[in-house]
């Protein structure tokens, strides 16, 4: 696949993990954030596009302009069909109930009289689903005369032109047409055309509509969280970004970032909770909303699209399989090595590789493999570590930029600002937090001090002795 275009970017399963798309226990996930959905069905679609984002530049660039379309004239996108509808008339297409297929009035005459006299249910939903369906088709006509859905760009352009065409089915416009019908058989009458010979074309029309819902769930993503649309790069894989922040957050800090080949790897280090997991994260959903072709979470961002997006934020062992820790590890820094042997544009994000063996192991493996990534050309990596160790030897590396995140010491407490600066940590608070978390004292207290009262409260010793069975 050496530099040939693909429509979608390959995300693994470690990296679907990192992005949280579908949320958790703990709180929403990015699907969630994304959904202004009216309707299942573009929800559906919108799942579908969220776990495939595009690679292609030029696809990109056709949902961008569809979303900024949409973003422009949303009253036009009022005339959708709502959830109601489009569920009933969707559920009317795809029940089993009997229909009316004879052509010949007088065999079409009796067997409607079969059918209405014979089943009441089924003829009852039958009228129901014709006259939602009308409904249905007047709602993509009032959408289609909008003098706006005729300039649509980009991914708006071909759904809106099949969608013309559908519509000028003649059968199509006499059902959608038709004044309310009295009789049992010229109720069936529609129900056959609209079920037997222009079912594909409605189904179609529904598709389309819930291709639409999903754009606009996009637009509105885009519209309500205040993201900015990305500028798309050509040229050697670079990104840069002003104020990024994670979308999930509820007060985030933004920093800047820029990668490009001068310094295609960035070397990020700084202690727990100073923002690196976090900053790394950012990056991440920026990217993968930037594939989308919605807006990212930052005041600038622009990205020359990728064709691997791969992370190892979370990783864990598998006790089933029996990968241990480093083996996860090992197995995931393999996988950006395969797609680097492939050809592919990658962007990989590492968080704290090595962290399941020794430290000499440590230091030797992320030395190498970042030396290593440090030579591939058109791909991009970001590496957070503890190992700060490593500045002296990466120094003779070229390609490399240092970020860091730091603790600010206010006498006793530390406190955060969550601010990336260039260089690198030379901050070692770990026996400092664990005094301010009492372990120390706790751990040197003597048992013989505690008071009776606390010892009324421990819970009482179990003896070793069987006791007997009842």
């Amino acid at each position: 696949m050496n530099r040939e275009i693909q429509n979608v970017l390959q995300l693994d399963t470690h990296t679907l993990t990192d992005l949280n798309l579908f949320g958790s226990a703990e709180g929403r996930g990015l699907f969630e954030y994304c959904d202004f959905c009216k309707t299942d069905g573009g929800r559906a679609v919108l799942r579908r596009r969220m776990l495939s984002p595009w690679a292609n530049p030029t696809k990109i660039v056709a949902t961008q302009e569809s979303v900024a379309f949409i973003s422009q004239h949303r009253e036009v996108f009022a005339a959708l069909p709502s959830a109601y509808l489009a569920s009933h008339v969707d559920r009317y297409l795809g029940a089993g109930m009997p229909i009316v297929r004879a052509k010949n009035s007088i065999e079409f005459g009796l067997d409607a009289f079969h059918l209405w006299a014979n089943y009441d249910n089924y003829y009852a939903k039958i009228v129901h689903g014709v006259a939602l369906s009308q409904r249905f088709l007047l709602s993509i006509s009032e959408l289609l005369a909008y003098p706006d859905a005729q300039s649509a760009p980009g991914e708006l352009t071909a759904l809106f032109s099949e969608m013309q065409t559908l519509m000028l089915s003649a059968e199509l416009t006499r059902a959608m047409q038709a004044p309310p019908a009295k009789r049992f058989w010229q109720k069936l009458r529609l129900d056959q055309c609209l079920r037997l010979y222009e079912k594909t074309k409605l189904i179609r029309l529904m598709a389309i509509c819930y291709e639409l819902d999903a754009l606009v769930s996009l637009a509105d993503a885009t519209h309500k969280h205040g993201l900015v649309m990305p500028i798309i790069e050509t040229g050697p894989t670079a990104i840069s970004a002003t104020e990024l922040v994670h979308p999930l957050l509820e007060h985030p800090v933004g920093n800047p970032l820029a990668l490009d080949q001068a310094g295609r790897v960035l070397f990020l280090t700084g202690r727990n909770m100073a923002g690196k997991t976090t900053y790394l994260r950012a990056i991440l959903t920026a990217l993968y909303f930037a594939h989308l072709g919605m807006g990212v979470p930052a005041k600038a961002f622009s990205f020359v699209p990728v064709q691997r997006l791969l992370t190892s934020i979370s990783l864990s062992d598998n006790l089933a399989d029996g990968i241990s820790f480093f083996r996860a590890e090992a197995l995931q820094v393999k996988a950006v090595a395969q797609a680097l042997a492939e050809g592919s544009r990658t962007i990989a994000i590492m968080d704290e590789p090595f962290k399941g063996t020794n430290v000499k192991d440590a230091l030797d493996a992320s030395f190498e493999v970042i030396r290593q990534l440090a030579a591939k050309q058109d791909s991009l990596f970001v590496i957070s570590s503890h190992l700060i160790e490593l500045e002296e030897s990466l120094n003779a590396v070229a390609n490399i930029d240092y970020w860091y995140f730091e603790a600010q010491e206010h006498g006793e407490a530390l406190a955060f600002d969550y601010r990336a600066r260039p260089g690198v940590s030379d901050q070692r608070l770990g026996v400092r937090v664990l005094h301010e978390e009492g372990v120390f004292e706790l751990l040197s207290a003597d048992r013989r001090l505690i008071t009776g009262a606390d010892r009324e409260n421990e819970p009482p010793v179990q003896s070793d002795a069987p006791t007997a069975l009842t």
